[in-house]
């Protein structure tokens, strides 16, 4: 009986978003930028999914730490306004976009595995009854990403984001592989900034 009710609720967790956790084994992935930030892009699932990855000079449970911080992502990441805790591992995220475009939101639900040379922060879109919508935003409803930390020595891990590429709304196609560059360097590039702001 538990394990029934084990596998329902991960079937719950990812019923209307995208499983990103085999992210590491997927080949043939398309060179977009190899620096300052490797970004990548291929299509799964029927999504286009942009991957980028770099080597931090952080020790992993930093970057661990820094990642799970949903509550500060507006002070690490300038592109995201606001986050909502609506359950412990529910949360919405509003995300700036850039003028004429409309700002985007999601609701996901997140997982952590951990161990001591490797972890993972996954996350896919849920629906949430606490998490309406904004007239003035879209809704990104099939969000998904994952963040993969693999240690190589003691201050020096791989990290890998992979997300969801698609904006919907009126964003043009032909933007799309430019916005996923930009977005990968972005975050990335932040996510240093504050990792680097922590040290000092």
């Amino acid at each position: 009986m538990k394990n029934i009710f084990i596998y329902a609720a991960l079937i719950h967790s990812f019923i209307f978003g995208i499983d990103l956790r085999q992210i590491e084994i997927l080949r043939n992935w398309k060179l977009l930028q190899v620096a300052p930030v490797k970004i990548e892009w291929k299509e799964y699932q029927g999504f286009p999914i942009s991957r980028a990855e770099t080597i931090l000079q952080h020790d992993i449970k930093t970057i661990a730490h820094v990642i799970q911080d949903l509550d500060h992502y507006p002070d690490i990441f300038d592109r995201v306004t606001n986050t909502r805790r609506l359950e412990s591992d529910v949360v919405q995220i509003v995300l700036d976009m850039p003028f004429p475009f409309d700002d985007r939101d999601y609701i996901v639900k997140y997982t952590i595995e951990n161990s001591e040379n490797h972890w993972v922060f996954a996350f896919t879109s849920v629906k949430h009854p606490n998490g309406p919508l904004d007239s003035n935003n879209v809704r990104l409803h099939n969000a998904a990403g994952i963040w993969i930390l693999t240690v190589l020595e003691s201050n020096k891990t791989k990290v890998v984001y992979a997300w969801n590429g698609e904006l919907l709304g009126r964003f043009p196609d032909f933007g799309l592989s430019r916005a996923w560059v930009t977005q990968g360097t972005e975050v990335l590039n932040w996510l240093n900034k504050s990792l680097k702001k922590r040290n000092n």
